[in-house]
């Protein structure tokens, strides 16, 4: 079992920056690769963000490259999103989620936080 909660979601103008974090219960949280996805009102859930057990390598999705960055802590079970250079396009619920192995699909992760919101101003 991993139980995940996210925080650090919040209000923020176009072009600002805000950092979200993934906080991990389970002494197996380091074998995960975790994932970052996101949820607007209508639309389908999409992949944001991955990362190995390791930290070794990120994963991005095109639409967030260069701006969002991936990392994680195993000593301390946490998983971070830090993004930067925000859109009013960016706004959605955030989610962090937990894998044998980090990929882009988001029926490979088996555990998942409820979210936190993530609302971008113009």
């Amino acid at each position: 079992q991993v139980h995940l909660v996210e925080s650090g979601g919040g209000l923020v103008q176009a072009g600002g920056s805000l950092r979200l974090s993934c906080a991990a219960s389970g002494r197996t949280f380091s074998t995960y690769g975790m994932g970052w996805f996101r949820q607007a009102p209508g639309k389908e859930r999409e992949f944001v963000a991955a990362i190995s057990w390791s930290g070794d390598n990120t994963y991005y999705a095109d639409s967030v490259k260069g701006r969002f960055t991936m990392s994680r802590d195993n000593a301390k079970n946490m998983a971070y999103l830090q993004m930067n250079s925000l859109k009013p396009e960016d706004t959605a619920v955030y989610y962090c989620a937990a894998a044998e192995i980090p990929t882009r699909q988001a029926a490979e992760y088996v555990y998942w936080g409820q979210g936190t919101q993530v609302t971008v101003s113009s």
